[in-house]
């Protein structure tokens, strides 16, 4: 989105500040705005038949959450602070004026909106096709794609999920989550620290992300 539109998209919202562990919104209520994250991360979570809450995503600045309540009326999940948050909050009626206005904003959104649709089919598919290992390891290149700083060799990650939301959000065990990691650092893949992981060999994650089953 061009610096003019995200001014203009700024003048019809209001900036909202959220404590770390705040609930934004709640799955089944009224959904009346979309969320523009202008920083910090949230999780995105829904509870289980069986009662248990599933990370479903991770989302950090730039990012644009509750669109969907546009189209079905009501919050399809919960989404919670992690860390100190800053967002835009934009009525979906004002939201959807802005995009029909501006039409260079309209298609960075239904591109990204498309990409986000085409990343959930992929997750889907790769639960049946990749092993837990694979699947953690793309989620990492992903966020050092989006969300990392660095350079080409080393990409750090600030981490704001614990091992067991990270676990959830790849579909994974905890205990597979912990092998993968500690069989990384040994092999110079990542390093490790309190809520951070460094990238220090991107074509070996890609290696191990891209790898078929039995190969």
């Amino acid at each position: 989105m061009s610096a003019a539109d995200q001014v203009r998209l700024s003048e019809i919202g209001r900036l909202a500040r959220y404590r770390s562990g705040a609930v934004i919104c709640s799955e089944g209520e009224p959904a009346t705005h979309v969320f523009v994250l202008m920083s910090g991360w949230v999780k995105v979570t829904s509870v289980t038949r069986e009662g248990n809450e599933s990370v479903l995503a991770l989302r950090g600045e730039g990012d644009i959450i509750g669109e969907i309540g546009e189209i079905s009326g009501y919050r399809t999940a919960t989404v919670q602070a992690v860390g100190t948050v800053q967002s835009l909050l934009v009525p979906h009626e004002k939201f959807s004026e802005f995009l029909e206005a501006y039409p260079g904003a309209g298609r960075t959104y239904r591109r990204v909106m498309t990409q986000r649709w085409a990343d959930a089919n992929m997750t889907l598919l790769s639960r049946s096709t990749t092993t837990g290992a694979q699947r953690l390891a793309g989620q990492l290149l992903d966020l050092a794609e989006r969300h990392g700083t660095g350079s080409a060799d080393q990409v750090t990650i600030d981490m704001p999920l614990s091992q067991d939301e990270l676990a959830s959000l790849v579909g994974t065990s905890r205990s597979t989550l912990t092998r993968a990691l500690a069989g990384w650092r040994r092999r110079g893949f990542i390093q490790t620290g309190y809520r951070k992981i460094a990238i220090t060999d991107m074509a070996g994650l890609r290696r191990i992300a891209h790898r078929t089953t039995g190969r």
